[in-house]
């Protein structure tokens, strides 16, 4: 198994993607602790592992509080004396964040997830690199679709809050490398497969004046493979990229977009 004896910490782990990448990396070994805001549903997903033949547990932390983050982390290499993985996938609800023209959009808008998602994953970053470098290795991870690399209209404040991840995992990577630590970011296409983008979708769709379906083969039809990322794959790549067979992989972003974005 890939992670066999590795220990993972999961921030918003009650979405589409943080429990398939629970589920992904306690299959391959790895003890998982699983946080988020909603307690009932990261217990329901750690109890759902254990069931399964893995080992895992829940805990509510908020990934906006660096007190909470601190205090989790703390207590986990506290008990298990020892972090590998760090993967955060916290996110915000989209309605009045996207399908927005830039010129109709309140600067708070706007603001909101940049603020979030760079606040977050520096919280959860900084954290984890403060235990892995004391032990000289481990691997931080994030996660962003193609806006974050090419202008996408209507996604108001998304595109920059997304590029700023991918450019933490570059400034991770030349601060912490030296010692160990390698960091990663999964880039995507909208998963289709989870809620989260049945909501975007919608929204674009319909500042579009166009169905769902419509919209959804107007993506894929911009990929090379016509078709999104599926669910499993960003699974495998996100298990890849913590395992050891990625020792190499620093400071970059993984592409997962089937050719909508080529590198």
């Amino acid at each position: 198994m890939l992670l066999q004896d590795k220990v993972a910490v999961l921030y918003g782990a009650s979405g589409n993607v943080g429990r398939a990448v629970a589920r992904g990396f306690a299959r391959e070994g790895a003890t998982v602790f699983l946080t988020g805001r909603n307690l009932p549903a990261v217990g329901a997903l750690a109890r759902a592992i254990v069931s399964d033949g893995g080992r895992a547990e829940a805990a509510e932390v908020d990934a906006l509080d660096e007190q909470a983050i601190e205090r989790h982390l703390d207590s986990v290499v506290a008990k298990v004396g020892r972090l590998d993985v760090s993967f955060n996938e916290s996110g915000i609800a989209q309605p009045g964040i996207q399908g927005i023209p830039l010129t109709q959009l309140p600067v708070e808008s706007f603001m909101l997830p940049i603020s979030h998602y760079a606040r977050s994953n520096f919280l959860s970053a900084r954290a984890a690199a403060r235990h892995m470098t004391a032990k000289g290795s481990g691997v931080i991870l994030m996660h962003t679709p193609e806006p974050a690399r090419m202008g996408a209209p209507l996604v108001g404040g998304m595109g920059p809050a997304w590029a700023a991840m991918e450019a933490l995992t570059r400034s991770l990577s030349a601060e912490l490398a030296a010692q160990g630590v390698r960091s990663v970011c999964l880039r995507s296409t909208g998963i289709p497969e989870t809620s989260t983008i049945d909501t975007v979708f919608d929204i674009h769709a319909k500042a579009l004046g166009i169905d769902r379906k419509t919209f959804l083969q107007m993506v894929e039809n911009r990929t090379h493979r016509q078709r999104s990322t599926s669910l499993a794959e960003l699974v495998n790549a996100a298990v890849f990229a913590a395992s050891d067979h990625a020792g190499a992989l620093t400071g970059t972003t993984l592409n997962l977009t089937g050719g909508i974005v080529v590198d």
